[in-house]
């Protein structure tokens, strides 16, 4: 055999090793490594974690970690680890899961209807990395309140009923920067110059919306129980609002969870800052999260001159308003009369 055909033939057979081992290595880093049956799934790596950590939290669902090891060295990954939700889908190869391991998927984050700061906490708390008790701490921040001009009690106005985008691994103080941001676009000149125009501020306006926003379900009907809570404040009389009552019994039960929907006259006399029988003006905070269109309301209530009203026997969800006592009087007793017959106790 001469020297040209041996030379030859080692080359052949150097390329095909090659070409063998090309193919190993290619099958390794781009064949389909997850062991998941879903179609896709999030993890989600702590703050403040490194790669030991995110090979426990990937060893569920990755079918052959040595691969995707070696992928995501040569990569860079190990030194450096995000913190955050990460996508991952089914069959993902290793350079495939490696780069969803670094791009952090924001969590859209939807809150309406939360009846007080804490309970507000605890449904943030539960999207997102920091928990409820740092939520509430960064909330109540005596530096914070100042800064912005809110206290313990009404710093719950602040919050403005939307869905976000929000990284799941932001810390409670951004989260808290965050939605201070969106309140002040949310406070425009003209939203603030109609509050003023109401004898209002912001925050007075959104307790005030959180009363219309518990009266009424029926969007249409707010700016007309705007009217006559406003016309209540201009005579100064009481806003003997039955939704600060069931506010107060919740606060003094600490029972958020129980459904009142009846007040007895005894509850009229209870002893609470939120009870608009008892203390005139508005309550010290809002009495729920009001969305925007309770806000809307009180901004732009319609013009009348009721100064009482009361649930409708004739039309669910709706009220009868009146502008004497003595019609008033009348409403209230064909109320009092069917819900009685319905045998509803609380």
């Amino acid at each position: 055999m001469t020297i040209k055909k041996i030379i030859s033939l080692t080359a052949i057979a150097v390329i095909s090793v090659l070409l063998i081992y090309g193919f190993i290595l290619i099958s390794r880093i781009f064949s389909a490594n997850t062991k998941f049956e879903e179609k896709e799934l999030y993890v989600y790596v702590p703050t403040g974690a490194n790669y030991t950590d995110v090979k426990k939290i990937l060893e569920p669902y990755i079918k052959n970690f040595e691969d995707f090891e070696m992928v995501a060295s040569k990569r860079n990954y190990p030194e450096n680890v995000k913190s955050g939700r990460f996508l991952l889908k089914k069959d993902m190869n290793n350079i495939d899961l490696v780069r969803a391991m670094r791009s952090n998927v924001p969590v859209k984050l939807s809150f309406n209807n939360q009846e007080r700061l804490e309970n507000f906490a605890g449904r943030v708390g539960s999207e997102i990395e920091a928990d409820s008790l740092s939520l509430l701490k960064a909330f109540r921040d005596p530096a914070f309140l100042k800064e912005n001009g809110f206290n313990e009690e009404n710093v719950f106005s602040m919050f403005i009923p939307n869905t976000y985008e929000i990284y799941w691994n932001t810390s409670a103080e951004k989260f808290r920067d965050k939605m201070i941001k969106e309140y002040h676009n949310f406070w425009t000149d003209e939203r603030i110059a109609k509050a003023k125009a109401q004898g209002l501020t912001p925050v007075e306006a959104t307790i005030l919306a959180s009363i219309v926003h518990k009266e009424s379900v029926k969007k249409d009907e707010r700016p007309r129980i705007a009217g006559v809570y406003l016309n209540r404040l201009r005579l100064e009389m009481p806003l003997q609002a039955d939704p600060t009552v069931i506010y107060s019994l919740k606060l003094r039960d600490n029972n958020f969870d129980q459904v009142i929907k009846k007040v007895f006259y005894n509850d009229l006399l209870i002893k609470s800052p939120y009870n608009t029988y008892v203390h005139t003006g508005l309550p010290p905070g809002p009495v729920a999260m009001p969305d925007i269109t309770a806000v809307e309301a009180v901004l732009n209530p319609e013009k009348h001159d009721y100064i009482y009203f009361c649930a409708s026997i004739d039309r669910f969800g709706y009220h009868e308003f009146a502008s004497t006592y003595a019609e008033h009087t009348i409403n209230a007793k064909k109320y009092s009369d069917w819900i009685n017959k319905q045998g509803v106790t609380r």
